[in-house]
Parts: structure tokens; C-alpha cells; sequence
């Protein structure tokens, strides 16, 4: 089974939840940049939660499947539309052979996530399928999708088999439009994706290296994503951070959410495609269940901070993933609970 890239978009690649292991050699763990939605996609449509999916960034990719397809969309919301008929997010949807999958205007958000039932096979390099666009490595190539691209897809679980059964037989019978089910994911269980989001910060030892004027305008002036943001890190443009003296200091290990002041005082948050090592001075952690709201933050975006204990960001994951466990609990009930759920 495959599907055609007929558009490749602004920047589409092939991402799974990361390289691990590989920082002694200088390799970053990469991977979706909003994880909550990369993982939600995979779950509606049946796949383990690790199976590569296409990150598409600001615009989306034209597609045309070759095949029935079941597929969903999470994340944010670039109007999507087959045959000129919207296309609901966050649930499974049955995409039939010869139907082109296009995007229009960013309605919400920056990055959306489409998997599809059996996930995108590509080559597994060091432990991952997804795209290290620094190294070239992973996804097609090491690269971007490009127009023309053909998208070899694996073997769907059984549930995701006996829905695209079931649309086959429909099918036959004359029926030959876009399907999806009753149900979705609630927004209710969203990570906070808002226009102007909170993301809320562990401090480092290092934060006593600042003058507490700053940390203090840090946590109650907003500051805006720079246009000079990317997977790498996001510049964030605001209040200046000022240290209370210069001093040198070793490069230490870094990861997703390290928040850095550079010599010019305006943080960089570093994003998954972060270098394993940094010298700047680090003032705290973004919590890990606030990543996926700041992935999805535009240049421009207005964003506050607040400052919170490392148990309390512990906590806050700890409950997320609770919920993500009972929504796939749900999500597989209502998979194998029959076709009739099917509209």
C-alpha cells in the first residue's frame, strides 16, 4: 500500500518519537515536535504509539492514496478537505482509493500530525524512522517530502483491518465518500493549546546567576516567539535576562525544553531537534506536558511563563498520561465494538 505526494507542502517530514540512546555520538533524539499529537494520531487509527506519521508544518501536503486508508489528523488545524469536504480531526477517518487528501488556510496551531493505519514505512536508522534533517538521516533520504514522493505504508492492526474490510464491502455496494466515526478525542483532553499560551518552567541551579529583576519580569512579562525559531530552538523576544556577573563555564548536556540565555539576554528554548550540549547559562526546564503546546506556537505567538516545582511538573505529566491511557483503553473498545459505529 502507498500514497503519492502530489504537494509537499512548506516542510512535511516522516517523524516517530525520536532517536534515543545515540547522544554520545553527538545525535539528537529528534522526533515530533508535538508529541501529545503525534501519539493521539497513531492511537485512533490503531497503531503502536511509536509508528512514523508526517509532521506537516504551517501549510499542509497534497496526497493522493492509492488505496483505502484509514487515517487521522491531530494537532493543528490546516482545513483539511477531500473532494471540497471538510475533514473532522482528533477520530479515525476511511479515505477511499483515488481521493486526494489537500490543506487549506492554518485555522489553529503550527503543526499537524497525520498517520495512517500501519504507519509510513521508511528504514530504520539507529533505533527510528523519523527525519534528522541536520544529519540526513531517517524519513525519505534524510529529507523533506518532496512532490512526486511515493509513501510506502505497513501492515494495519487488526482493527484498523476490519474497518477498512468493512468499507470495502460498503463500498461495493455504492458508496463511495469519505467516512469517519461518531466518536473523537474531546478537547477536554487537550494538552492547553491557546492562542496565547502559559508554559509553565522548572528552574535550574543556574537561575541564581540572574539578577532577580529579571527572573522576576521573566514570569510576569510576556514574550513573543521569534520569526527565527525552528525545530532546532525558539527565540523568544521580550524582557531581557541579566546575569550578575559574567563567568566562563563548561558545555553541559542539554535536552527538549533546556531554557538558554544567550550573551544577548533573550532566552532560547531548545526544541527536538536541540544539540545534545550547550554552553549558554540555562535558567530552568519547560515542563514536559507543556512541550507539545509550545510545538504548536507560531512566530509571533505570545507566550507567559510560569515557574514551578519539579514534583509539580512530575504530577502534571504523571496525570496525562493517566488520561492518554484510559483514551486509548476507549479508542480500542470502540474499534472492535462493531461497524455500526461507522457514519
Amino acid at each position: 500500500m502507498s500514497m503519492e505526494v502530489i504537494r509537499s507542502g512548506l516542510l512535511s517530514t516522516v517523524q516517530d518519537e525520536g532517536r534515543f540512546g545515540q547522544r554520545r555520538y553527538g545525535i539528537h533524539p529528534g522526533g515530533a515536535m508535538d508529541t501529545f499529537a503525534a501519539r493521539v494520531s497513531n492511537m485512533v487509527v490503531g497503531n503502536t504509539r511509536n509508528a512514523a506519521v508526517i509532521e506537516m508544518t504551517m501549510t499542509g501536503s497534497e496526497l493522493r492514496f492509492e488505496e483505502d486508508q484509514l487515517i487521522s489528523l491531530c494537532g493543528a488545524d490546516l482545513s483539511a478537505m477531500v473532494d471540497d469536504i471538510d475533514i473532522p480531526m482528533w477520530r479515525p477517518i476511511v479515505i477511499p482509493a483515488g481521493a486526494v487528501l489537500r490543506f487549506g488556510r492554518c485555522r489553529s496551531g503550527l503543526r499537524t500530525y497525520m498517520a495512517v493505519a500501519g504507519g509510513i514505512d521508511v528504514p530504520v536508522i539507529m533505533g527510528s524512522r523519523s527525519t534528522d534533517l541536520k544529519t540526513g538521516i531517517g524519513g525519505i533520504n534524510g529529507r523533506a517530502l518532496r512532490d512526486g514522493d511515493k509513501l510506502s505504508i505497513g501492515k494495519p492492526s487488526k482493527e484498523a483491518s476490519m474497518i477498512l474490510d468493512f468499507w470495502g464491502t460498503k463500498r461495493k455496494s455504492g458508496v463511495h465518500h469519505v467516512k469517519t466515526t461518531a466518536w473523537y478525542l474531546s478537547s477536554n483532553e487537550w494538552p492547553g493549546y491557546h492562542a496565547e499560551p502559559v508554559i509553565r518552567i522548572v528552574p535550574g541551579i543556574e537561575d541564581r546567576g540572574f539578577t532577580e529583576e529579571s527572573l522576576r519580569k521573566f514570569y510576569e512579562e510576556p514574550y513573543l516567539v521569534s520569526p527565527q525559531s525552528d525545530r532546532m530552538g525558539y527565540r523568544m523576544q521580550g524582557a531581557v535576562i541579566e546575569r550578575k556577573q559574567d563567568q566562563n563555564r563548561l558545555s553541559e548536556a542539554v535536552t527538549y525544553g533546556t531554557v538558554q540565555i544567550p550573551a544577548d539576554g533573550q532566552p532560547i528554548i531548545l526544541m527536538a531537534d536541540h544539540q545534545t550540549i550547550g554552553g549558554y547559562p540555562v535558567l530552568g526546564q519547560v515542563a514536559k506536558v507543556d512541550l507539545p503546546i509550545l510545538a504548536q506556537a507560531r512566530p509571533g505567538t505570545r507566550v507567559t511563563f510560569r515557574q514551578i516545582t519539579s514534583r509539580e511538573a512530575e504530577m502534571l505529566w504523571l496525570e496525562q498520561e493517566k488520561h492518554l491511557r484510559l483514551a486509548e483503553n476507549f479508542i480500542r473498545s470502540r474499534m472492535t465494538a462493531g461497524m455500526e459505529e461507522l457514519r
